[in-house]
């Protein structure tokens, strides 16, 4: 399988993670303590002794273009195996943003028509997972197969919000639906595409249609040679708050399935002051750490149960971190008690402040869809003041300053960043 080559689809905006993708692309949000969400994706593609990648990006690239550099931390770095980075092409008279997956990989036909492998694999730079990619190609060779698409089963609750197929007894996808609200198989895309080279560029080069799930597989499902690949491993799309708080949680359960060590997935220790020179842990005498993931350079004086810290977080005497996700270099004061909280990097919570303490039923006022399940968001760089109390549900801006914070902000409410 010498010279397996990828697109890699790092642009999307990723809404839906709120405050958290405000700066950043969505596949740069930091994840389980020291990773970051791309590095499953370029981890499998490390793994799967994969030869040749484009990564292309478009929203707010610069974090992960950096974060990538050029492929090394993977080992995808050196005369045989290389990493290239497609930045955006808005502002070129000829470009605009890309209208869909279809679009983006048209707009950058040149590699597809630069690599010598027989089939190009699409991926997405968003899920967490662990999959060696030889296995998927030798299914499609062994099938015949022209596309081959990657399914997991899904509750049916998932299946309005994926692409879902009907298959065969031979695998071969004869139904397809593309986030169908009412779904007739659970049987849900991954995102994962295996294409023979030469009917992915003929099928992009005869249409002007843009994204695969709603056009380029139909199309392709009209010819019959279309299968899909079963995987049976652990699987998440973390494209939403409640689902990245759920995947970030998972890695403290053994029994979830998710294990970055065993699976080997590496990250890019030279940027986002994630693990280069970081002291080691630092655990008081009176400190409690109970399921917890504490990543390199923090200091725990109070309590941390069930929850991830990223390197760099201090949880001062007296303070208590439960059931949270906690990003770089945050700083909880003495006394402060946080339940049930992501909060991005470089945030100081004030002395005997509490959070996500309250009714978990009052969704988010301004983004129920987002935040209904009692999660609190805090973003990058606020300050909160000390002795003020914010509830369940809620939504801070970043860059805010403590003057800017009422004493109590109730459930379901949004700090923006005016001026209450």
């Amino acid at each position: 399988m010498k010279g397996l080559a990828a697109i890699l689809l790092a642009g999307g905006v990723g809404s839906r993670l709120n405050i958290l993708v405000r700066h950043r692309a969505k596949p740069a949000v930091p994840f389980g303590g020291m990773y970051r969400i791309i590095d499953f994706t370029l981890s499998n593609i490390g793994n799967s002794s994969m030869t040749s990648v484009a990564v292309l990006t478009q929203y707010k690239p610069l974090s992960l273009m950096d974060h990538i550099g050029d492929g090394s931390s993977w080992d995808m770095s050196g005369r045989s195996r290389s990493v290239k980075i497609f930045p955006p092409k808005t502002g070129e008279e000829d470009w605009d943003w890309y209208k869909g997956t279809a679009d983006a990989v048209r707009q950058n036909i040149s590699f597809v028509n630069s690599v010598s492998s027989d089939e190009i694999m699409i991926l997405s730079g968003d899920h967490v997972y662990h999959m060696d990619y030889r296995d998927m190609v030798s299914f499609h060779r062994e099938k015949g197969a022209r596309v081959t698409i990657a399914t997991i089963p899904v509750a049916w609750e998932e299946t309005h919000q994926l692409g879902t197929a009907v298959i065969d007894e031979n695998n071969r996808i004869v139904e397809w639906e593309e986030k169908s609200p009412k779904a007739k198989s659970n049987l849900a895309s991954m995102g994962i595409y295996v294409f023979d080279r030469q009917y992915l560029i003929s099928l992009l080069t005869e249409s002007k249609e843009d994204d695969f799930g709603h056009h380029i597989i139909p199309r392709a499902l009209e010819e019959k040679v279309v299968y899909a690949y079963p995987f049976d491993g652990y699987w998440r799309d973390v494209g939403t708050i409640q689902a990245y708080w759920d995947a970030n949680m998972d890695i403290l359960n053994p029994s979830s399935g998710i294990n970055p060590g065993s699976w080997r997935i590496m990250t890019n220790i030279n940027t986002g002051g994630s693990l280069y020179d970081r002291p080691p842990v630092s655990v008081a005498g009176r400190a409690r750490i109970k399921r917890s993931i504490i990543s390199p350079g923090c200091t725990i004086e109070g309590h941390v149960e069930n929850s991830v810290l990223s390197p760099g977080v201090i949880v001062k005497a007296g303070a208590s971190v439960r059931n949270s996700i906690i990003l770089h270099d945050c700083i909880i004061e003495e006394r402060a008690h946080i339940e049930r909280a992501i909060v991005d990097k470089g945030v100081l919570i004030g002395t005997r402040t509490t959070i996500g303490i309250g009714d978990a039923g009052i969704a988010n006022a301004e983004q129920p869809k987002h935040l209904y399940s009692g999660l609190t968001v805090i973003g990058k760089r606020t300050i909160i003041p000390d002795r003020i109390s914010i509830g369940t549900n809620c939504i801070i801006d970043p860059m805010l300053d403590a003057c800017v914070f009422p004493k109590e902000v109730k459930s379901g409410s949004s700090v923006t960043c005016s001026k209450p």
